[in-house]
């Protein structure tokens, strides 16, 4: 079973559902010595075997996929149907019919990673059911929970992970809260990582908002065995992230990140935009409805180029995210971190 102490780099390629997290940016990463990831969340279970069978077919290092547990089920219908309304009427479309439940193939997809022996599996919004987490391991995969708090760290201990990713507010994307209502921790990084390193042995990943070879440097330096970074990979060639996107985190137009649920219904942290402004404060707190009902919204704004139209995922260090070959950046991060160390 693979271990993070076998990486030749201790950073990881987080897992960025939607799109950015190509296969050839998790070979690029793992070939580079670092830990590539592919995003199972929203995809088809058809479309994650088949992204599963291009990265094996092209490296031999380890690689891994992350997974979404499911969520419960609708509780505020009418609060949806008014956003619904709300955003039709501003859009001028029909948004379709939005299920109460959506588990997101996680049976299937579960499925798809043990029948590919996926060496590294981690966890978003929740923890996988004990049956899965025994099966998963016993398909030789190394299991990393998402945690956001000290109980929630606890709780993925007696579930019997292998390792936990400890996310800090300042990541960019989904905060992988067990809960979609309740509002998320305000604890930066680096004091959670030393809260819930007082409290578990489990080997710790660092993120949130990490863009800097010092940060790098300081979070390892306070036991976290490796550091995992999005938004600093979301510039490079290998991303798949929208171009709008991409072009967005060096706008200055766009000058500042926000926590907001306009998107999904969950806490997200994205840079400020026109959509966020209008629609922030009347969103529902309903995962992952909320989020059906605005992606053909966002696939729109997308096809047109329009930023303020697009969730802009980004952490609190978008502006040092670097363009080039994701094995650049790599690279150049861990230089820089061994450089913090020696100065």
């Amino acid at each position: 079973m693979f271990t993070l102490n076998e990486l030749e780099i201790p950073i990881i390629a987080a897992p960025m559902a939607g799109g950015a997290s190509t296969p050839n940016l998790a070979v690029t990463v793992s070939d580079a010595g670092g830990l590539g990831f592919l995003a199972g969340g929203y995809k088809t279970p058809q479309a994650l075997i088949e992204q599963i069978a291009d990265v094996q077919q092209r490296t031999e290092r380890a690689f891994g996929v992350n997974l979404f547990i499911p969520q419960p089920a609708l509780t505020d219908p009418a609060a949806v149907e008014a956003y619904r309304y709300a955003l039709e009427r501003e859009y001028g479309v029909s948004l379709g019919e939005i299920a109460d439940e959506d588990d997101d193939w996680f049976v299937e997809k579960t499925a798809i990673v043990i029948a590919h022996r996926v060496p590294v599996v981690s966890f978003t919004f929740g923890l996988p059911p004990l049956d899965v987490a025994q099966r998963m391991h016993a398909a030789g995969s190394f299991l990393i929970a998402t945690v956001t708090s000290i109980a929630e760290a606890q709780q993925a201990v007696d579930r019997g992970v292998d390792a936990l990713c400890v996310q800090g507010p300042e990541a960019g994307g989904h905060r992988a809260t067990f809960t979609t209502h309740g509002e998320p921790g305000t604890l930066a990084l680096g004091a959670l990582l030393i809260a819930i390193r007082e409290v578990v042995t489990l080997p710790l990943i660092a993120a949130g908002g990490i863009h800097s070879g010092g940060q790098i440097a300081s979070l390892l330096a306070a036991g976290a065995e490796a550091v995992q970074l999005g938004t600093a990979f979301l510039r490079t060639v290998e991303s798949g992230a929208n171009s709008a996107h991409q072009e967005a985190l060096v706008d200055p137009r766009f000058a500042e990140t926000v926590i907001t649920r306009a998107f999904s219904g969950r806490p997200a942290r994205g840079l400020r935009n026109a959509f966020i402004t209008a629609h922030d404060t009347r969103v529902p707190h309903e995962y992952p409805q909320v989020h059906h009902l605005t992606k053909g919204l966002r696939a729109d704004a997308a096809r047109r180029g329009d930023p303020d139209g697009l969730a802009l995922w980004a952490g609190t260090g978008f502006r040092a995210a670097r363009t080039g070959p994701a094995a650049a950046v790599l690279n150049g991060l861990w230089t820089d971190a061994h450089a913090a160390v020696v100065s």
